[in-house]
């Protein structure tokens, strides 16, 4: 099984801390239970109080109460063997190469709180630890134990032998208000609804771009490698560097950042293809097809964006507010919409989201106003351009940091009664099936 006392807490507690422990004398062991041919030891138990010692937890001073708190720990280390000796019967296996990892990450942790190595090595022998090596080896023990725990619950639960218990409401509320105070209170939420316009570029710019995109398509279909093209002229960063390669895309795929206007062209192309010049909220682009499967096609492209302003962004922040005026006087959400935003953002936020995950500039444009609102114009980045991009937003929802309630966790907590009951249910019968005997 384990073995003494103190070494537990190395993995928990600083050097100062344990130093002041080690006086102690390793006490004599005696036998505190059987679970079929294995024994839990005076020391299992007192290492597990050390443990607790070593994380803060305030321990009773009281003999009786000193004697309960060890017969809890003898329960919990009986449960503990007879869920390592169900998972070698059922041949639960794990490798010596799936704890490696962990067990030199604690085993750095725990030489580090010491100065030098004598102080380790001094502490690991009045600890009962030969060496380093012998306590990586309890170490890779303790590992093995907990992992052959979970997978053989994970087991029984994939294969129907460990269904969820039945759980009544009283148990729920129960559970609820034994715990509520240990529940974190949720975050301020909203929910909104946005109207978010790129800079627009003006006609001239549009169309040298549009004649440049041209130019280049003239050079490809006389001959000119797709690639080296883009590589050398294709402004979009993610795949310039490739040659314009946009891997395999799926159709309807356009949250991986394919507008609908792409995919319309690209889907009904077949290999080697390469399309005229067409126009997308990006710029101008040409399309090359590499290959072909169902729902799928691996695509390049070369994209040519028309030149901005400061006279382009002074406009598109002038109808931004006007975009504001218009909905505030009552005008359609959907018509402006439709008619000005920007469809690679999102439209809305119809979930709660926490106030303080939001962007920066959220944050500060919703700050003071309530469900109902909509909020002056405001700038985010253009990830893709050197301009901003104006946001025009509705508060649809304003809720302010508060307590949690029942209906919030109720099928959280049943789902998490079920399965300890289940659990519970299952030690029974190991119990009943497996020489058991507590000797204090």
């Amino acid at each position: 099984m384990r073995r003494f006392v103190i070494l537990a807490a190395l993995a928990l507690a600083g050097a100062g801390s344990l130093r002041a422990q080690a006086p102690e004398t390793v006490p004599i062991d005696r036998v505190v239970a059987v679970v079929g041919n294995e024994v839990i030891l005076w020391s299992d138990v007192l290492e597990e109080i050390n443990v607790m010692r070593a994380q803060g937890r305030e321990l009773p001073s009281d003999t009786t109460e000193q004697l309960a708190l060890a017969r809890q720990i003898i329960e919990r280390l009986v449960e503990t063997e007879l869920l390592v000796q169900r998972a070698r019967q059922d041949s639960v296996v794990v490798e010596d190469a799936e704890l490696t990892s962990a067990v030199e990450q604690r085993m750095r942790q725990v030489r580090g709180q010491f100065p030098t190595e004598e102080q380790f090595r001094d502490l690991l022998r009045r600890s009962g630890f030969g060496s380093p090596e012998e306590y990586r080896r309890w170490l890779m023990d303790e590992q093995r134990r907990s992992a052959l725990q979970e997978r053989l619950l994970q087991k029984l639960r994939q294969e129907g032998k460990l269904p969820p218990a039945p759980v009544s409401e009283p148990e729920v509320e129960k559970f609820f208000e034994e715990n509520k105070g240990q529940v974190p209170r949720l975050p301020a939420t909203v929910t909104f609804r946005q109207i978010v316009m790129a800079v627009q570029p003006s006609e001239k710019a549009r169309e040298a771009a549009r004649i440049k995109a041209e130019s280049l398509l003239v050079e490809i279909r006389r001959g000119g490698d797709f690639e080296q093209i883009a590589k050398r002229e294709s402004m979009d960063p993610a795949s310039r560097e490739t040659g314009g390669d946009l891997g395999w895309r799926r159709r309807g795929g356009g949250s991986e950042g394919l507008v609908p206007q792409f995919e319309y062209v690209i889907f009904r192309m077949g290999p080697g293809q390469v399309s005229p010049v067409f126009e997308t909220s990006f710029g101008f682009h040409i399309a090359k097809v590499d290959r072909v499967q169902p729902a799928e096609v691996k695509a390049r492209h070369i994209l040519i964006r028309p030149a901005l302003d400061s006279a382009d962004v002074a406009s598109a922040r002038a109808r931004a507010d006007s975009v504001m005026a218009a909905w505030r006087a009552g005008a359609s959400f959907d018509s402006l919409v439709a008619k000005y935003h920007d469809p690679i953002e999102e439209r809305s936020i119809p979930n709660p989201f926490p106030r303080n995950q939001l962007p920066e500039p959220y944050q500060k444009a919703i700050e003071g106003h309530q469900a109902g609102d909509i909020v002056d114009p405001f700038e985010i980045d253009d990830a893709a351009r050197d301009v901003p991009k104006f946001v025009v937003l509705e508060l649809t929802s304003a809720e302010p940091e508060r307590e949690p309630s029942l209906a919030e966790f109720r099928q959280q907590i049943r789902e998490q009664l079920a399965q300890q009951k289940a659990v519970r249910r299952l030690f029974e019968s190991l119990r009943q099936a497996t020489y058991v005997s507590v000797r204090i």
